[in-house]
């Protein structure tokens, strides 16, 4: 019986740790999303701020002056 506590006790501290581990693994990740989306809005931005300056040049542009 004593062992088979000790077992399962050694068994549990595993587990313990695995959560622990997983938990911060968590974090990690969520923070690591949070940049990345944030970064990828900024990026988002700068493509559309430069899509519309080329549409603006290109509209500047007569018709028939490109082929």
């Amino acid at each position: 019986m004593e062992q088979e506590l000790s077992a399962l006790e050694a068994k549990l501290d595993t587990l313990v740790r695995q959560v622990q581990t997983l938990r911060a693994d968590n974090l990690s990740l969520r923070e690591r999303v949070a940049t990345l989306e944030t970064d990828n809005q900024r990026l988002k931005s700068k493509v559309e701020l430069a899509t519309s300056r080329i549409e603006s040049v290109l509209a500047m542009i007569p018709d028939g002056a490109v082929s």
